[in-house]
């Protein structure tokens, strides 16, 4: 099971959902909903206003997508869903989980709001039919001003990170944006924290709100030995094929943070012989279960992955769990290294962290309550050294299993040319030794 705490009574079919959804979230890896999933849900589709209480790392952005997937009149294309948060970059987040929710859903356009991005191409898409923005509040400030985004038809609005967002100073424009939508609309607040001005904001702004809190256990896998590697970003592949070499792991997951580095990693590690697959959001479900199979059946060594086609997955016998990009959400770091150390047996797991992300990586020791040890990456020669002896391991092994008859007279032949047996090994080692390297 994922680390992830979940309401087991309950499943996603149990909650009423369209079978385009349900398709969806199977392929995004969502096994269970998780314990806010299972609360909000039922009570967003009811068209109820509700306050979730609830960090990031427990499921919350699905627990509103789901049902703004579900509850958009596809057929009217007008605005009718606003989902407001504190940054870009959660922005797009939000707005990529949404698309992946609905992407066997027919009919229904997403849009990202937010600074940095060019305002025509946002324009466009809004002016396109979108039915569901996501943006910060300035931006969307910026386009009910430019008559890009008509507030009049929405009928839903998220306000996503309350807490961030009045700490960021956004008080004055959430209010605006909420004097200026319907005043029957549903509203739907997710916060960590509960201060009085987010109080303050549901009293003026929700209607007879349902209270959801999930309480957060605590967050520590001590049974995993955790270390990090400080790197610069263009030395991880080479990082990560030297420690695999050296460390003769035999199974590994490898977590990055797009489906884009998935992809590139895996053609850096098959390039140097690694026996690896990958798992994202553009796997189909048929191809992750037999991918998953191969990893489990050790007949794959590495599985490359991103946090989200990765959730649900539970395989006893990983070795080693490689943080390739350190999480976006410190959170996560848990229930990834959760994934090694199963049924009794040690684990580890290993950060590339970058100078830049040192203080995240004091973050997520404050927040796990673990040290995490510093190592130097074994040099160019150790790793030559490695698989020299692992080369020369599976030479003995096969000099014991027999059957080298025909190999016997290949190599016969080509000593009847002058050559020396002595050089003739040589050769082929040096093809071999020469092979990995590459």
């Amino acid at each position: 099971m994922d680390l992830e705490s979940v309401t087991e009574s309950v499943a996603f079919k149990d909650l009423s959902l369209s079978k385009g959804v349900l398709k969806s979230i199977k392929v995004m890896g969502y096994i269970e909903p998780t314990e806010i999933q299972a609360q909000a849900i039922p009570l967003i589709m009811q068209g109820k206003d509700i306050i979730g209480q609830a960090r990031t790392g427990t499921g919350k952005t699905a627990a509103f997508g789901i049902p703004l997937v579900e509850l958009t009149d596809k057929k009217k294309k007008v605005l009718q869903v606003m989902v407001l948060c504190p940054t870009r970059e959660l922005a797009s987040q939000i707005a990529d989980e949404l698309k992946r929710i609905s992407l066997l859903t027919e009919g229904l356009g997403i849009a990202a709001a937010y600074g940095g991005r060019a305002m025509g191409q946002q324009t466009q898409e809004l002016e396109g039919g979108a039915q569901i923005v996501v943006g910060t509040p300035g931006r969307i400030i910026d386009h009910i001003e430019r008559g890009s985004l008509n507030p009049d038809t929405v009928r839903i609005v998220v306000l996503d990170e309350a807490d961030e967002m009045l700490d960021m100073g956004f008080r004055e424009d959430i209010e605006k944006i909420l004097l200026l939508t319907p005043q029957d609309r549903q509203t739907l607040l997710f916060s960590a924290t509960m201060p009085k001005p987010i109080l303050k904001l549901t009293e003026e702004y929700m209607h007879e709100p349902e209270h959801i809190k999930v309480v957060r256990k605590e967050m520590t896998v001590p049974e995993v030995k955790q270390f990090y590697f400080e790197l610069k970003e263009n030395s991880k592949v080479e990082a990560l094929h030297r420690l695999i070499d050296v460390e003769n792991i035999r199974s590994a997951l490898v977590f990055c943070n797009t489906k884009k580095e998935v992809d590139k990693v895996l053609v850096k590690l098959r390039s140097h012989g690694h026996s690896a697959e990958v798992l994202h959001g553009d796997i189909r479900q048929n191809l992750r279960e037999r991918t998953v199979g191969k990893l489990r059946d050790e007949d794959i060594n590495i599985l490359i992955a991103t946090d989200v086609a990765a959730r649900g997955l539970d395989i006893e016998n990983i070795e080693v769990v490689f943080n390739y990009d350190l999480p976006l959400e410190i959170e996560t770091y848990v229930h990834r290294i959760g994934r090694t150390a199963r049924a009794g047996r040690p684990g580890v797991a290993y950060s590339f962290v970058t100078k830049n992300e040192l203080g995240k990586l004091t973050a997520i020791q404050r927040y796990t309550k673990t040290e995490i040890v510093k190592k130097e990456l074994p040099s160019i020669r150790d790793a030559d050294k490695a698989r020299e002896t692992q080369i020369a391991d599976k030479v003995r092994m096969s000099i014991r299993s027999g059957n080298l008859d025909k190999y016997d007279e290949w190599v016969s032949k080509l000593a009847t040319e002058g050559r020396d047996y002595r050089q003739i090994a040589a050769a082929l080692a040096k093809m071999v030794l020469k092979e990995g390297k590459n």
